[in-house]
């Protein structure tokens, strides 16, 4: 398996350290409103990677963040006058609901940065008893000068980024690009007590520290947008490895930007939808659906026009899967075995998504084999159960295990018979008895009565088959 390595500017293959366990972090949301459409993307990209790993055989221990403290929180609270801890409460409880709606797997620990603080203040006491940070007046900063390998993830270089570096409103930095550890406590905000004196942790050193007391000193991989790369994971890089002088991420994987008339999401610009409000008009499988038709690194331009045709797609699927469960409802252990070699679609879907994790080959594998399905069922009056079982064991294992577009269990609830289709077959018995009866009258007359309300009965060696119109 292959996957892009940011830090590399690379595919390399997937080697976890200590296999078959692999352990992934992502970054999670700062939970001061609903998360937006462009958030979902790296959300369900996440998601389908550790779902991949695990169609893989990997055993994947994974980590997403809340950050439940930051300034965007403290505003929101100032601004609505309720305390952080509401905010932060109000929309972590709405985040987990959207991802749920989503068909996003929940992690395995959704550590809180508040949770956490006493594991940041151990970490900034370290990175300035080695010199890499130092403390002015109860503000302590990085120091990056510090940090031989900074900019070596964004491929940024300090000097250039000093050249570029606006000036600084706070001047007791050493340097305007050192950023912020451990935050002077302001009238009014929440606090915590540290060696510094009360005050609350930079945004940068909670995912450092959240995935080191979680994961270890080295993790496997660490996800998250584009927009995280600089400065947020240079920095994570530049303390975690800081403090323990060793790699902090073998493997960091970043998810492209989503667009608007190609312009970025963003809630600065205000051109953007809430998951929320895109779920209020489409479905979770049409998302999910319409980000895998796109890799998974590389812009992508959203739209309701792409959304209702990626639910075509995903009707397609669900059609074929709903064919086949009802067909296995039926007596076929003697039916028809086609020659059609489901492996085959399996070993191709696997070798696409190995490639970097190349959702958009393996969508198109995946429709490839419900044109072959269908194709199949319509040449065949009878299938085995054997075939039929192939057929659904590879749409669970991509469509639904990987992808998350497909839900057989739900299929089985609205495939339990009804009374109308109960009456139905009903009808249709009873027409047989009539036809062995030589009474064809009365049964070319349930026929008939049935085709003037859309339902066909087709004849055959094996009995009548129903059709809607």
């Amino acid at each position: 398996m292959q996957l892009y390595n940011t830090i590399t500017r690379k595919k390399e293959e997937f080697r976890p350290l200590n296999p078959p366990k692999v352990t992934m972090y992502m970054c999670g949301p700062t939970v001061y409103d609903y998360f937006h459409i462009g958030n979902a993307r790296s959300f369900i990209m996440s998601d389908i990677l550790r779902r991949y790993l695990q169609f893989k055989g990997y055993q994947v221990k994974f980590v997403m963040n809340l950050t439940d403290i930051e300034d965007r929180i403290i505003k929101k609270s100032i601004d609505a006058n309720k305390s952080a801890d509401e905010i932060a409460g109000l929309y972590s409880d709405a985040f987990f609901e959207d991802i749920k709606k989503l068909r996003v797997r929940e992690a395995d620990l959704y550590p809180k940065a508040t949770l956490h603080v006493q594991e940041m203040i151990e970490l900034i006491k370290d990175l300035e008893k080695n010199g890499s940070a130092y403390n002015v007046d109860g503000d302590v900063f990085y120091d990056v000068k510090k940090f031989s390998g900074y900019g070596k993830l964004s491929g940024k270089k300090l000097d250039e980024l000093e050249a570029g570096a606006r000036v600084d409103v706070n001047e007791i930095k050493h340097n305007p690009l050192d950023f912020a550890l451990w935050k002077k406590a302001k009238p009014g905000e929440p606090s915590w007590d540290s060696p510094w004196g009360k005050g609350r942790p930079g945004w940068h050193i909670e995912c450092s520290a959240m995935s080191t007391k979680h994961l270890g000193e080295t993790i496997d991989i660490h996800a998250g947008g584009n927009d995280l790369i600089f400065p947020h994971h240079e920095n994570e890089i530049a303390q975690s490895e800081g403090v323990f002088k060793k790699q902090f991420v073998q493997y960091w994987i970043h998810f492209g930007f989503l667009n608007i008339q190609n312009e970025k999401i963003s809630k600065s610009l205000g051109n953007f939808f809430t998951a929320r409000d895109v779920l209020a008009r489409h479905s979770a499988e049409s998302v999910r659906l319409f980000f895998s038709q796109t890799h998974y690194g590389g812009p992508l331009n959203f739209s309701d026009e792409l959304l209702t045709s990626a639910q075509k797609g995903v009707d397609k699927i669900i059609n074929l899967a709903e064919r086949i469960e009802q067909l296995l409802l039926l007596d076929n252990e003697n039916g028809n075995v086609p020659s059609f070699n489901i492996q085959n679609f399996l070993t191709e879907f696997e070798k696409v998504m190995d490639d970097d994790l190349n959702t958009p080959q393996a969508v198109a594998v995946i429709f490839d084999f419900v044109r072959s399905a269908n194709k199949i069922i319509d040449e065949n009056e009878k299938l085995s159960k054997k075939s039929l079982i192939e057929m659904k064991s590879f749409l669970q294992k991509t469509a639904e295990e990987v992808l998350g577009i497909v839900h057989f269990d739900e299929l089985k609830k609205n495939n339990q018979p009804s009374l109308e289709e109960d009456l139905l077959k009903l009808l249709v018995d009873l027409r047989e008895t009539l036809k062995l009866e030589k009474n064809y009258k009365l049964s070319d007359e349930i026929r008939n009565r049935l085709n003037s309300l859309g339902i066909i009965l087709a004849d055959s060696k094996t009995g009548a088959t129903i059709k809607r119109k």
